[in-house]
């Protein structure tokens, strides 16, 4: 099954890697898989850094996790790959697909353990929404374009 953001194969996007993070027997759940509070953690974390860089604002919050599908179990040793690009931006809002890789070092092989859409608000001093900055939004768009020229 071809896996798609909007209508586009995944694969042909050029994701960017945002974090690569050991897995340790500390990180892992009840049956020797990497607990699932802390993906989530990870991933939301990757996230948040990548909007702020998208966005050039720290002032970034989490606003909503779409569906998180647990596709695979990511072990002790392998190493966790969180890849991200975005699929929407709005006038204080930006939404990023992301994408967690378990890596077995030994092959090389990566395979989905989570994939998501997350979604973050730009937000003032007081906490209130406010538009994100020109610079941020145009090149959101430019890597929009850029996606949509690929399918």
């Amino acid at each position: 099954m071809i896996q798609e953001v909007n209508g586009i194969d995944i694969w042909k996007i050029k994701m960017e890697m945002l974090i690569t993070y050991p897995i340790k027997k500390s990180d892992l759940g009840f049956h020797g898989n990497l607990f699932g509070g802390q993906l989530l953690k990870l991933i939301d974390s990757a996230a948040a850094g990548y909007s702020m860089q998208l966005c050039d604002s720290p002032r970034m919050v989490t606003v909503s996790i779409d569906r998180c599908n647990f596709e695979q179990p990511a072990k002790e040793g392998q190493l966790l790959k969180i890849y991200g690009y975005p699929s929407k931006i709005g006038n204080t809002s930006i939404t990023l697909y992301m994408e967690a890789r378990a890596h077995d070092v030994y092959t090389g092989k990566q395979v989905i353990v989570l994939k998501t859409n997350i979604t973050f608000v730009h937000i003032s001093e007081y906490g209130n929404p406010i538009p994100i900055g020109e610079k941020g939004k145009n090149r959101v768009k430019s890597m929009l374009e850029e996606k949509s020229q690929i399918s």
